[in-house]
């Protein structure tokens, strides 16, 4: 199955019948020719401090369910202008359980960066993107899980490699982020799901 933000057409994206549902829905957003743009509320993150007992879950997440291996991406752009402001594709099993992959700015470069909690939060700051609209990737064979990036949606760069034990049914979505700043804008301009046996999440064909 794969759904696609194209297929939503025009108006609320979260309707009968399109498998998306939100966690966090934010006060702006909207679908126009096929792309979701949504606004991060002030202070909206995903993140479990691993240095306090901080645990903050307030970012707008729509998402998927989806069961067993699968492969999803998106393309997006965020208007940067706090540090750490970002859009992300997220899998997500429980509050300390998930994992994410986000186009985000940080120490004011645009960069990829990706974030794997298991109770507390991994972040990593990977490398500063080329594009200012970067395709983002996640796959899942079992408990094996990699995030990819790419500037033109063909050529894929590994980004991180990593397992979770988590359950078949995970939620997964898009996400925008405000942590530091009073808002956060951000277009997806796909959304992609496909759902299969992958071989090698680390070289997804």
């Amino acid at each position: 199955m794969k759904r696609r933000l194209r297929e939503l057409g025009d108006g609320p994206p979260v309707s009968e019948g399109c498998g998306l549902s939100w966690m966090n829905e934010p006060d702006e957003w909207s679908v126009r020719d096929g792309r979701l743009t949504m606004v991060a509320p002030a202070r909206a993150d995903f993140f479990n401090d691993p240095g306090s007992d901080s645990s903050v879950a307030t970012a707008p997440f729509l998402y998927a369910v989806l069961k067993g291996d699968f492969v999803a991406n998106v393309r997006l752009s965020v208007e940067m202008a706090a540090q750490c402001d970002s859009g992300c594709l997220m899998a997500m099993s429980d509050d300390s359980n998930w994992a994410k992959i986000c186009f985000e700015y940080m120490n004011r470069v645009p960069t990829i960066v990706t974030v794997v909690t298991r109770s507390r939060s991994d972040d990593c700051n990977s490398m500063a993107s080329g594009t200012e609209t970067p395709f983002l990737r996640l796959a899942r064979s079992g408990s094996a899980f990699a995030f990819h990036y790419s500037e033109d949606g063909t050529n894929w760069e590994l980004v991180r490699y990593f397992r979770m034990e988590v359950p078949d049914e995970l939620k997964i979505g898009v996400v925008a982020q405000a942590p530091f700043a009073d808002r956060c804008k951000v277009t997806f301009y796909s959304f992609e799901t496909s759902e299969g046996a992958v071989e090698d999440v680390r070289t997804v064909s």
